[in-house]
C-alpha cells in the first residue's frame, strides 16, 4: 500500500510531487532544503542548510513511521562544491555517522531558490513481516 507523506511546503502542489512516499519496507524522501515556513532559512550557511534540510527528511522519515536507522541512502545535492561540500559532508557526518548509509555529494549549478546551498534526499529501507 502507498502512503503519501506531505509537507506542506510551497513547492508540492505547483510543482506535482510530496515530500515522501511509503510502500511496504522502502521509503523515498524528496530532496529537502532549509525551507521553513516557504521561507530559505540559513542564508549563506551550507552547514546550517544542510542541518535544516536533514532535519526536514527526518521529519518525513518519522512521520512515515521510519527511523534514522532505516535510512540506507543519501544524496547530498551543493551549490558550489568547492566551498560548501565539506561543510556540508561535516554535517552529514554528523547526523549519520553511526548509520553510515550509502552516499553521493554532487555539485550543482543552481536549485530552484538562489538562496537554497544543498538539497538532501534520503532512502530509507527496513523489513517487513
Amino acid at each position: 500500500m502507498r502512503q503519501n507523506i506531505a509537507s506542506g511546503g510551497p513547492y508540492e502542489v505547483r510543482f506535482g510531487y510530496t515530500r515522501a512516499v511509503a510502500v511496504g519496507g522502502h521509503l523515498w524522501v524528496s530532496g529537502c532544503t532549509s525551507v521553513v515556513d516557504g521561507v530559505v532559512t540559513q542564508p549563506g550557511d551550507a552547514a546550517g542548510q544542510a542541518q535544516a534540510a536533514l532535519d526536514n527528511a527526518l521529519d518525513a522519515v518519522a512521520r512515515a513511521g521510519f527511523d534514522r536507522g532505516d535510512v540506507v541512502r543519501t544524496r547530498m545535492y551543493v551549490v558550489d562544491l568547492a566551498v560548501n561540500g565539506v561543510a556540508v559532508a561535516d554535517t552529514h557526518g554528523r547526523v549519520f555517522g553511526e548509520v553510515r548509509p550509502a552516499s553521493s555529494l554532487l555539485g550543482v549549478a543552481a536549485l530552484v531558490d538562489p538562496a537554497m546551498l544543498v538539497e538532501i534526499e534520503v532512502e530509507c529501507f527496513r523489513e517487513t513481516s
